[in-house]
């Protein structure tokens, strides 16, 4: 279909290098994710703000501890120039989490259309 031709494209994204950093106190685990990403604009696109869907979420083994989707605005300079960005999110759940936390960061499309 049409939403697959490769010329359509506006821009393209990925997310590269991520780091955790984690502060634990008596009542809480505060975990700062961060990731570096890239921008490139495709053959439709052209150089302004875009805001790309993040999702971070934690888990405890099969428990959803936290998950917050940001709509992340990076601004594209120059259509023809990749742009550099860096997300954080700080996110605080229960110290009692287990040893099985796992921290995840990615795109979210959001429900999958029909």
């Amino acid at each position: 279909g049409a939403k697959d031709d490769a010329t359509k494209i506006v821009y393209q994204a990925s997310l590269a290098d991520t780091t955790r950093s984690c502060v634990r106190n008596e009542a809480n685990l505060t975990i700062t994710a961060m990731v570096q990403g890239r921008l490139v604009a495709g053959p439709e696109g052209k150089a302004g703000a875009v805001n790309l869907p993040i999702r971070v979420a934690v888990t405890d083994g099969d428990t959803v501890l936290y998950s917050e989707l940001t709509q992340h605005p990076v601004t594209l300079a120059d259509a023809s120039q990749p742009t550099q960005f860096i997300f954080s999110k700080q996110v605080s759940i229960p110290a009692t989490a287990s040893g099985l936390t796992r921290v995840f960061i990615g795109f979210d499309e959001g429900p999958k259309k029909k």
